[in-house]
């Protein structure tokens, strides 16, 4: 143990020296984590609370060599096999940036007096303009972790829950490495901007005078979280081509089962919470699972018909622990398909980067022969189209009842950018077809009770 802390202040003084920049204050417990994350890099975060988590860097890596030029799909290569290679990679790295050695393109930590613009920002978190692709470059593509990290703080959270800044900081930064950075929209920035929406609801009235320490903290993690190590293809994709998360998960909710899982991975990985009792932190765990796990687009309309029904009766009631968790879940909801309830600006960035991600899918099933998913069609489809469709069948009912449990400026600031982003987008789609169709034809096919799982956007 002395060579090794002899090794790693000599490492620090190195990159003092070069960059003159400390990510972290280094300390004995530091590194025996270091020795552990270094040495032991299959290792499989074992389960204490009934099931068997998601080993970190086994992301549901698509390898298109397993398609044919025909539509029959083989697996050439084990799943198995091509999962302990990637969590052999992601380990490496993982230990890499935890030993201060440079890896391209790596996150760098940012301490709390970093970049002085970045900083005002976190000043105005709260604010529904708040622009998270800014916020992002100030912080050099460090923005989940950066505004997590301040909202941890600002809550009051690290003192209540008295957690060791250096876990919480270590905790963040595998979250934030372990979305793909290639994928255009489920990416840390996305996250980082469902975080920050998340937080704007819990400052609203009904829910700031009634939610405690512990419904905070769950809704932060589970929005940081939601779409964690998401592989840029949504649930049918996996089904069709029989990747081993729709069997494992059987079909049902796969991607957010393999989000939750994953975020215990990391939660356990990181002993953020080991000074907790067992018991709170199996609820713990759990309860982040019911709010990621409601941020399945194919559930959407069974939370909105319990949601308009206890509003119809008036029977929500928020010191009821219950209650308050149902309402995080359709908050959580709420952050995660907020988009077009933001400013023009922002909304039309992030429709370009989710239509991207969709026709990228598309090029990949004509490639391989699959069958192309709704929405995936680059020749058929349009920015506007999808959004317009988007707009009217799934955002509009839902943040109609979001206003009508929470009238307030923000929910009537939200439905106002709706409605004026819904008609730009007909705008467009007018002098691109030149025709009064306002609604994509694959949403018009939507079934009246149960929404379709291919438009994930969550």
């Amino acid at each position: 143990m002395g060579i090794a802390l002899i090794w790693c202040l000599a490492l620090i003084l190195i990159r003092w020296i070069t960059s003159k920049e400390f990510l972290f204050s280094y300390s004995k417990e530091c590194v025996t984590i270091m020795y552990i994350v270094g040495v032991n890099i299959d290792v499989r975060v074992r389960s204490r609370a009934g099931f068997e988590t998601e080993r970190r860097g086994s992301h549901p890596y698509i390898d298109f060599r397993i398609f044919h030029s025909n539509s029959e799909i083989e697996v050439s290569v084990s799943a198995r096999n091509v999962r302990r290679l990637l969590s052999f990679q992601r380990y490496l790295r993982s230990s890499r940036f935890f030993r201060g050695i440079t890896v391209p393109n790596s996150s760098n930590i940012l301490d709390d007096d970093y970049n002085g613009q970045a900083k005002c920002m976190l000043e105005k978190v709260g604010n529904w303009n708040f622009d998270i692709f800014l916020f992002d470059r100030l912080t050099n593509g460090n923005s989940l972790v950066s505004l997590t990290f301040h909202l941890f703080n600002l809550h009051g959270l690290i003192e209540h829950f008295q957690l060791d800044t250096m876990k919480l900081r270590r905790f963040l930064v595998m979250v934030q490495e372990d979305y793909h950075s290639q994928n255009p929209y489920h990416n840390a920035v996305h996250a980082a901007d469902v975080t920050q929406a998340m937080h704007c609801y819990l400052k609203e009235p009904k829910l700031s005078k009634s939610l405690t320490p512990w419904d905070v903290l769950l809704s932060l993690i589970a929005a940081a979280t939601h779409d964690l190590d998401h592989p840029g293809v949504n649930q049918p994709f996996l089904i069709k081509t029989n990747h081993y998360l729709a069997t494992l998960y059987k079909n049902t909710s796969v991607l957010e089962n393999h989000h939750w899982r994953s975020a215990v991975g990391l939660l356990r990985e990181s002993g953020l919470f080991a000074h907790m009792s067992l018991e709170n932190r199996q609820l713990m765990e759990s309860q982040i699972g019911d709010l990621i796990l409601a941020t399945d687009i194919s559930q959407q309309n069974e939370y909105l018909s319990m949601f308009r029904s206890h509003l119809d009766r008036g029977d929500l009631c928020l010191e009821n622990a219950n209650h308050r968790h149902f309402i995080l879940q359709m908050a959580l909801k709420c952050a995660d398909i907020c988009n077009p309830c933001r400013t023009w600006e922002l909304s039309k960035q992030w429709s370009e980067k989710v239509t991207e991600e969709f026709f990228h899918q598309g090029d990949i099933e004509k490639k391989y022969h699959l069958g192309v998913s709704p929405l995936c069609d680059r020749q058929t489809e349009t920015i506007a189209n999808i959004q317009i469709g988007f707009m009217t069948y799934l955002v509009e009912p839902l943040f109609g009842e979001w206003a009508r449990f929470s009238n307030t400026r923000l929910s009537q600031t939200m439905l106002g950018h709706l409605g004026l982003n819904k008609a730009s987008w007909k705008g467009v789609q007018r002098e691109q077809s030149g025709s009064g169709d306002d609604v994509d034809p694959a949403f018009e096919e939507m079934d009246s009770d149960i929404l379709p799982q291919e438009p994930r956007l969550s």
